[in-house]
């Protein structure tokens, strides 16, 4: 097709006069971005080594050229939040890249803030933009940071050697080669699934309409059969039909009685309309002058409050002022009462300051007892460190009384657990049948002081497997018997366990003793273990000595063998060896020899799930726990007996301190009585002669008097005007209440006339409603049967037949007696016949337009394929053979191939096959086969041999080489820097904490070391001018001075 001839190309990236490609990044600004305060740096066009030792701050360059240039966190591996990648302390921080633009002037600049808030602003060349505007110009670049062909960081390393063939043949598709590669390969995918899907509709709508036709095909006969009949009773039901005449003459005349019983309703209702018309008019009238008088009432209660409230505030005024003129006159009877007494009382004041005088000077010196206080001081700071040393030695001893506490809970914690799982073991006996095994089990542990040697049981309790799946085998291979039993050592004793737990139900079992073989060592040939085959099932489980002899010798667990898949698959092998007893992770292999003719035969049965088998049960565990149990509830009570011992040596040293504490407040409470005494008399002294001074500077009797007099005299005029004023509004209240009471009478009368009329009016709404329901009711009943009026003439015109009875009567029973002689057995068989046909139909078409659909399909896929699949091989072959050519350089060999799947589009993969030794094989690569360093190896040759074929600007690895040896290093460092000397390769970024001492660069190699620390500031300030190591130098010698 023409479209397909002419498909978009890649377009193909050129290096400039500048040497770097568009694209590739010139310059890379942080700030407040993870370690870095602040970081520029300008990387070179070829080859970048960005070196330094670990955590000073290389992946952190990495992180922002993926955030800078539009990717999201979660592709780095570390944080999933853009927030996280601002350094700690700061809130926002920024990323600037600076991209090389399709000319040598050209620069792209993106910027990236971010603040703790994850939220992100993008600039472009200084100016805010959407994000989308971003992924624009990084998609026209071919910049794709979230393909880790393109871009490897170092917590997705491992990631890429877990890609799978199919995942890498994805992103390679997106990384090199024609754009259209993954867009076909995905149409492909797409387009398979979809034929899959047709090509199993089709087979399956084939098969069904086959049985259906054939079914059909059974039944035609019995189909025409029912036709017939229904035709016959089809003519008879319609002779019936003769009746609908009938029928309609009654309809009619029930019709027009309806009708007029409709009529009649309808005068009714009309009548009660007017009159409750004319009943609501005078209402209205009476309510609106009752609402004119109830706005009069209201108006005059109004002022009649008002009235009443300044007759109140007045009456207040008149009493306030009354009760200040009788006031006045008491003041002027004291005042002539006090100018008597006024002279002695200046005598008086003048002896008692005299006496306050003479009793400050005669009043004795108190000497202040500071040696003593000091003291009692010294006494109480000794007592106070004594008590300190005590308080500590005691909270020593209570710390030490938590710790052992909370090993003893958990100690009792534990031992409780493993009871329990005891508990849920018995339950497992019990539930497979032994009721009585928790009675057993309790009456052993009653009487074990009864024994004269060690008894175990039940079996099951003392076995430990820490392997679920060795569980399985253990309790596969050993009768169910055994696990409910019961193992005595003496003979003694098991008589006395059969006596006792006979009736219980457990067996009993006695160990004689003998030469044990627990112990032997167990050792496996190479040979056997070449089979897979790792142990033997009494190796695999814990358990007291006795009890693992019985296990081993009655059952032969020694001889019984445990293997892996690989033994599965090498089962018929392993006999040979003289192994007839062995298990795999999904069977059981057993042979046995037969007595009488020598010959082997062999049986297979599948592992079942353990059912009573617990893992991680330590049966010695137990006793243990109850020793340790002991031993720390007495380390408890010596620790508590030792701290109550200390609290009474407290207890006495603080009460012998309160004692002097108390002795020193007493003299200091003495002395400070003293001064407050002096301090006392003194303030009475000053306090009498200011007395002394007010007696002699009070006013003249008349001049106080007159005053006074005057002051009663305004307050009796005031009182004189409240009360004309009360006078006033007392009349004026009085006529108001006589409006209000003429008012609210005339409001009852006309209230009392209202309800009146709505008595009334209330009947004749009963009896119009009534009417109103009787009206509607009549209404619907003649609608009613204008309905079936009409149904049942138009019915019955419809319909021609005889014109008598007789003859209508005769053609019935004639049409009815020829279809009861139609005889057939299944009376649904016309509807089946029906039913199926539909379907027939239906599936057809349907089957016609998968088979269409399947067509056209297939057309397109071999067109896609064609379009796809010699351009992928094409670009595989050429990946292969750059792959190859560099594996042999470094004198191993690997190859890349195209792992293809037919129609399975979803299936095709690349892989890549790899040896590092002369004598082993081509390998695909995956952590099974390879070591860390030989993955790092081949991840790194992969993505060497797509630098020829990769249309992007610049490419990223972070630490690829940790894990290699120093020559496979080396012989990579080489490939590298080849690669980045070829034209038109793209940028790329190395990121190593170290390099091998003496490697060969070019001119096309930059190195980036990372100088992160406190001391770093002036000489970054020296590289950051471009000057030579000399002025760096001058710098730090400077800083030295």
């Amino acid at each position: 097709m023409a479209e397909s001839e002419h498909r978009a190309k890649r377009l193909r990236i050129t290096r400039g006069e500048d040497d770097y490609m568009p694209g590739s990044i010139i310059e890379i600004e942080l700030h407040n971005f993870m370690t870095f305060n602040h970081l520029k740096c300008k990387p070179g066009s070829r080859l970048n080594l960005v070196i330094g030792p670990n955590g000073s701050g290389k992946s952190s360059i990495v992180c922002a050229i993926a955030l800078g240039l539009g990717g999201e966190p979660q592709l780095l591996g570390r944080a999933t939040s853009v927030g996280a990648y601002v350094k700690r302390g700061e809130e926002s921080g920024y990323v600037r890249i600076t991209l090389r633009g399709n000319t040598k002037e050209e620069k792209i600049t993106i910027t990236r803030k971010m603040d703790t808030h994850n939220k992100s602003e993008w600039l472009f060349n200084g100016k805010v933009v959407p994000k989308k505007d971003v992924a624009g110009i990084i998609q026209r670049f071919n910049i794709q940071v979230n393909n880790l062909t393109q871009f490897l960081p170092q917590d997705r390393v491992c990631e890429f050697a877990k890609l799978t063939p199919v995942q890498l043949l994805e992103e390679t598709e997106k990384a090199v080669g024609d754009p259209q590669l993954p867009i076909l390969h995905r149409a492909l995918v797409d387009k398979s699934h979809g034929i899959k899907s047709i090509e199993r509709a089709v087979e399956k709508n084939g098969d069904t309409l086959d049985q259906l036709k054939a079914l059909n095909v059974e039944q035609e006969k019995d189909v025409e059969h029912v036709r017939q009949r229904d035709e016959l009773l089809k003519k008879v039901e319609s002779m019936k039909k003769k009746l609908p005449w009938l029928k309609y003459d009654m309809k009619k005349a029930e019709y027009l009685e309806v009708k007029e019983k409709e009529k009649e309703a309808k005068k009714k209702l009309d009548e009660a309309a007017n009159t409750l018309n004319d009943l609501k008019k005078p209402i209205e009238k009476q309510k609106l002058e009752k609402a004119k008088l109830d706005a009069k009432t209201k108006k005059y209660s109004t002022r009649i409050n008002d009235n009443h409230k300044k007759r109140v505030e007045l009456q207040e005024t008149e009493n306030r002022l009354g009760v200040q003129v009788q006031g006045k006159l008491k003041e002027m009877e004291d005042l002539r009462k006090q100018e008597e007494s006024r002279q002695q009382r200046i005598a008086r004041a003048k002896e008692e300051l005299e006496s306050a005088e003479f009793e400050l000077q005669n009043l004795p010196a108190y000497e202040h007892p500071k040696d003593e206080i000091e003291r009692l001081r010294a006494q109480i700071l000794e007592l106070e460190v004594s008590a300190s040393q005590k308080r500590l030695m005691k909270s020593e001893i209570e710390k030490n009384i938590s710790q052992k506490r909370n090993t003893l809970r958990q100690c009792s914690d534990r031992l409780k657990d493993m009871e329990n799982t005891n508990t849920k073991l018995l339950q497992a006996l019990k539930n497979s049948g032994t009721e009585k095994i928790f009675e057993a089990y309790h009456w052993l542990q009653e009487h074990r002081h009864e024994f004269k040697k060690e008894v175990y049981g039940p079996v099951l309790l003392e076995v430990n497997v820490s392997n679920r799946t060795h569980a399985d085998y253990l309790e596969g291979h050993i009768p169910s018997y055994v696990w409910k039993s019961f193992i005595t050592q003496d003979s003694h004793d098991r008589d006395i366990m059969v006596k006792n737990l006979g009736s219980f139900g457990v067996p009993v079992l006695n160990y004689v003793g003998g030469e044990r073989r627990t112990n032997q060592h167990f050792e496996l040939s190479e040979e056997v273990r070449a089979f897979g085959i790792y142990s033997r099932l009494d190796q695999i489980f814990d358990a007291p000595a006795a009890v693992k002899e019985v296990l081993t010798m009655q059952f032969g667990l020694e001889h019984s063998y445990i293997g892996s898949k690989v033994t599965d698959q090498k089962a018929d092998e392993v006999s040979k060896l003289g192994i007839l007893d062995f298990w795999t992770p999904d069977n059981h292999y057993r042979w046995s020899r037969s007595r009488y003719g020598g010959h082997i035969s062999g049986s297979v049965e599948p592992v079942d799930r353990s059912r009573l088998l617990l893992c991680n049960l330590d049966a010695g565990e137990i006793d243990g726990l109850r020793s340790r149990k002991s031993e720390l509830e007495e380390s408890v009570s010596a620790l508590e007996e030792n701290c109550k011992s200390c609290q009474n040596e407290l207890r006495l040293i603080e009460d012998e301190e309160a004692k002097l504490r108390k002795h020193r407040e007493d003299i200091l409470n003495t002395v400070q009585h003293e001064k407050r005494k002096r301090r006392e008399m003194e303030n009475r002294i000053d306090q009498r002669k200011k007395k002394l001074e007010s007696m002699e500077r009070e006013d003249d009797l008349d001049t106080v008097v007159a005053k006074l007099v005057d002051q009663a005299a305004n307050f009796n005029i005031q009182r004189f005007h409240c009360a004309i004023e009360i006078k006033n509004l007392l009349l004026e209240a009085v006529s108001y209440r006589q409006s209000l009471t003429k008012n609210h009478m005339s409001s009852i009368e006309i209230e009392a006339k209202i309800r009146e009329l709505e008595v009334n009016l209330k009947q004749h709404e009963k009896v119009a409603l009534q009417a109103s329901v009787q009206f509607e009711y009549c209404k619907k009943e003649v609608e009613d049967y204008l309905q079936q009026l009409s149904a049942a003439k138009k019915y019955a015109e419809s319909i021609a037949m005889p014109t008598t009875i007789e003859e209508l009567e005769a053609a019935i029973q004639d049409n009815i007696s020829q279809a009861n002689s139609i005889l057939f057995l299944n009376h649904n068989v016309l509807e089946e016949y029906e039913h199926r046909q539909r379907q027939i139909n239906i599936i057809a078409r349907k089957l016609e337009a998968d088979k269409h659909e399947l067509r056209k399909c297939m057309a397109e896929v071999d067109e896609l394929k064609g379009n796809w699949l010699p351009t992928l091989r094409k670009l595989v072959s050429q990946i292969n053979e750059t792959f190859s050519r560099n594996f042999q350089e470094m004198a191993v060999a690997g190859e890349v191939l195209l792992d293809e799947h037919d129609m399975d589009f979803d299936q095709f993969g690349i892989l890549i096959k790899v040896k590092f030794r002369q004598s082993g094989q081509l390998q695909v690569l995956s952590a099974h086969h390879q070591s860390g360093g030989e993955r790092s190896v081949s991840t790194i040759l992969y993505l060497v041999s797509l630098q020829d074929l990769t249309n992007c600007p610049f490419r990223v690895v972070d630490e690829i080489n940790q894990g290699m040896d120093p020559i496979n290093e080396r012989k990579m460092f080489q490939q590298l820097v080849r690669a980045a000397s070829q034209t038109n390769t793209p940028q790329c970024f190395l990121l190593t904490p170290k390099l091998l001492p003496e490697l060969e660069y070019s001119e096309a190699c930059t190195i980036l070391n990372i100088m992160n620390g406190p001391w770093i500031e002036q000489p970054s300030r020296a590289w950051s001018n471009g000057d030579s190591w000399g002025t760096l130098m001058n710098y730090v010698g400077e800083s030295r001075c």
